[in-house]
């Protein structure tokens, strides 16, 4: 496997150097790196060119342009004078100036004697005018002056990288300047690349106007190549280079000549440096050890770039270092990966706190060996957690494995939860028997930094190998406080309960889940002045179900909250509508309790209340009391921020948990609802009667209303009324009804309020 990974790694880095080798994404890279390799090199010129420059000096002292020829002209004289072995001008001489001024230069050229190399250029013929119009010297000044071309392009981004051999124009080839001064033969169009590791600072420079007047220094100019162009800023002529910025025209030119002085430059075939690249893979996809592959890699990367660097400098060979860096680096990325899933994979086996295969692991191993399933709870984990840190806990964790592996049929513990360990005990020993040894084993207390601690312990053993049933006999062992139990599930239970959750979704998005709505009716005007709502399961194939078939399983199964936020949804739409029908009723949706403390419902609820076509003040929230008793803080601070939203809260089935009355006053409450085992005989028990009558004037006092729940009967609905409750819900008022039937209620309150008894 690791052999085939590394074929793989090495063919990777195959395709990412091909790739490279495209235009398109090698020439971005290249672009890239170029300062980079010419910096490393930078060194100075050979001082065989030198510049004469058009500079700021001379701009400001001449104060005309164009210059009168006869400037040129006494230049050449003082150069020619002065020993220039050639003198190159980057001036434009395509048009006439004054007839003095040319004859003078024309002279001029003709007592240099065939020294002087004057520019021929193309340019474009207009803005709209694609045409290239050629630019020659005057007719007057070519008997005795060489011609060379100045034309060069930038690349696509804009910088120059190299010029060209020679250009044709007004259809003869000419030699650029740059291979003019260095005596370089090419072919027309053909260009190399210049070489910016030439420090154009260390290029000799005189200035224009200093040697018009005679005044410099002769050895700067004696035997040398003498380039002559602007390079005042207002001049332009300027172009951005690779690492040296913005240069002038005749810079670059001078760069050329000395690039071409040392040697004729050529591009190495991608391909050289594909192959060094793939070759300095090989040995870092063999490594082991990650660090020690990043070493390679780097180390690869160093000698790919010496080798360029060096075939650059000594060759005049430009080999594309980028392709071989590219590869290196994803050759190198891909091992570092394979390392690192490696390492993942081997950690997804093992319980990072004590070192023992996890679940993952036994599940790898459960259909490769048999024995008896047996599952180990420890039932007073939270309290060594409390006395004991981490580490600790996972020592006693660890020494209570090392005795279950003295039982193991194939010497191994696996710690499937954080309270579980379980192993495969051996099929030919009696149960019973190895259950004892294990009791024995597990009484004896183990130690913990120092100190004899007892871990408690309930066993699950299930004979089919069935890990998930010893697991459930071992928490219903745990429950009973009894040593062990023997797995006895009812399957076809578990399976239809499995089954049913996993039809949930489903069942939310094919419109099966429904809402149903229970009156509560006001008694102060015997109007209904509030709904419940109630889920329903249409099932295709079950039928008709209640909510107690499913919702218990849905909380269990961590699937109530998707469940609540689509009636929520529902119930927001059904409240518009039946409000924009003239309606103010207000309607209640059931919250878990596991949800008062999920953050991702709560937000989920916010951005429902966000969108929502109805007020929040037409949505009540019922939470059982039990639900806020189990952790008033996290629920109180759930509570308060619904009801910050304008959501009302109402606690359910109020009275069966124990509340207090500061309990009460501190959580946002809106109304509480008495629940139906206490309203139900009310009106016939005095102690249920003195029971409500409490509540109502205890809610009363702490500014909420009275929901009584269960009503079925006329006379209980009649001792409500006199006691001064606020709303009374139960068969006896109305059954649960879909929304189109509860909004033919709302429009017809006659048909019910005929049944209702009036007292009072």
């Amino acid at each position: 496997m690791r052999a085939s990974s590394n074929a793989l790694i090495l063919a990777a880095a195959a395709l990412v150097g091909m790739a490279g080798m495209l235009p398109p994404i090698g020439g971005p890279i290249m672009r890239a790196l170029e300062p980079l390799r010419f910096a490393v090199q930078s060194h100075a010129a050979s001082r065989q060119v030198a510049i004469v420059e058009m500079d700021a000096r001379s701009v400001a002292e001449i104060r005309r342009w164009p210059w009168p020829r006869r400037h040129y002209a006494k230049v050449v004289d003082e150069l020619r004078e002065a020993g220039a072995a050639t003198i190159v001008f980057d001036v434009d001489f395509s048009s006439a100036s004054n007839p003095v001024d040319d004859h003078a230069f024309a002279a001029a050229l003709q007592r240099a004697d065939g020294k002087v190399t004057l520019p021929t250029f193309g340019q474009q013929a207009g803005a709209r005018d694609a045409r290239t119009l050629d630019a020659l010297p005057l007719d007057l000044f070519r008997p005795d002056a060489a011609l060379a071309s100045v034309s060069f392009s930038p690349d696509v981004d804009g910088l120059v990288r190299s010029l060209p051999f020679a250009t044709i124009t007004a259809g003869t080839p000419r030699p650029s300047l740059s291979a003019y001064i260095a005596a370089r033969a090419g072919v027309a169009d053909a260009s190399y690349p210049v070489d910016f590791s030439i420090d154009p600072n260390t290029i000799p420079r005189l200035s224009f106007v200093a040697v018009e007047r005679g005044a410099f220094d002769p050895a700067v100019v004696r035997g040398r190549n003498i380039l002559i162009g602007a390079t005042a800023i207002e001049m332009g002529d300027r172009y951005p280079a690779p690492l040296r910025g913005v240069l002038p025209g005749v810079t670059i030119q001078a760069l050329g000549a000395e690039t071409l002085l040392r040697g004729v430059p050529t591009r190495g075939t991608p391909l050289a440096t594909f192959a060094l690249a793939l070759l300095l893979c090989v040995p870092g996809v063999r490594v082991r050890r990650r660090d020690v592959a990043a070493g390679v890699f780097a180390v690869g990367i160093v000698i790919l770039a010496v080798a360029a660097l060096a075939a650059q400098r000594w060759l005049a060979i430009y080999f594309p270092l980028g392709l071989g860096w590219l590869m290196l680096s994803s050759a190198g990325g891909l091992v570092v990966a394979r390392d690192v899933f490696r390492r993942f994979r081997a950690a997804r086996l093992y319980d990072e706190a004590t070192g023992l295969p996890n679940q993952r692991a036994l599940a790898s191993q459960n259909g490769d060996r048999a024995g008896v399933a047996c599952v180990v709870q420890l039932t007073n984990l939270e309290e060594l957690s409390a006395v004991f840190d981490t580490m600790q806990v996972a020592q006693g964790i660890v020494r209570t494995a090392e005795r279950l592996r003295l039982c193991s049929a194939y010497d191994v513990v696996y710690r499937v939860r954080s309270h579980q360990l379980a192993l495969l005990m051996p099929t030919h020993e009696i149960v019973e028997d190895q259950l004892a040894t294990l009791r024995t084993l597990l009484l004896q207390p183990v130690e913990i930094a120092g100190r004899k601690v007892d871990i408690a312990v309930a066993l699950g053993v299930a004979e089919d190998g069935e890990m998930a049933a010893a697991a459930l006999a071992a928490g219903d062992a745990a429950a009973a406080g009894v040593f062990w139990r023997r797995a006895a599930l009812n399957r076809d239970r578990l399976e239809n309960a499995v089954s049913l959750m996993g039809e949930l979704d489903v069942a939310i998005a094919a419109g099966q889940i429904e809402v149903h709505y229970q009156p509560k009716l006001a008694l102060a005007n015997d109007r209904i002045a509030s709904a419940e709502a109630l889920v329903r399961w249409r099932h295709p194939e079950r039928g008709f179900m209640s909510p107690g078939a499913f919702v218990p399983l849905a909380e269990h199964s961590d699937r109530i909250g998707p469940l609540t936020l689509h009636v929520l949804e529902q119930v927001m739409n059904d409240a518009a509508r039946w409000r924009a029908a003239g309606h103010e009723v207000t309607a209640a949706v059931n919250i878990s309790a596991k949800l008062l403390d999920a953050p991702a419902f709560i937000a989920a609820v916010d951005r429902l209340l966000d969108t929502a076509s109805v007020a929040p003040e037409a949505l009540i929230f019922e939470v059982t009391e039990s639900a806020a008793m189990s952790d008033p803080s996290v629920a109180s601070a759930t509570l308060h921020h619904f009801r910050g939203r304008g959501v009302a809260i109402s606690m359910d089935d109020y009275g069966t948990g124990q509340s207090t009355l500061s309990y009460l006053r501190e959580l946002p409450l809106s109304e509480l609802k008495i629940d139906r085992s206490f309203v139900q005989f009310a009106h016939e028990r005095e102690s249920d009667a003195k029971l409500v009558r409490s509540t109502i004037d205890l809610a009363h006092a702490l500014g909420l209303k009275v929901v009584a729940e269960g009503i079925e009967v006329a006379e209980n609905l009649a001792f409500l009324r006199a006691v001064r409750c606020d709303y009374a819900q139960g068969y006896f008022i109305d059954r649960p009804m879909p929304f189109d039937a509860f909004l033919n209620r709302l429009g017809d309150p006659a048909e019910r309020n005929s049944r209702l008894v009036k007292t009072g």
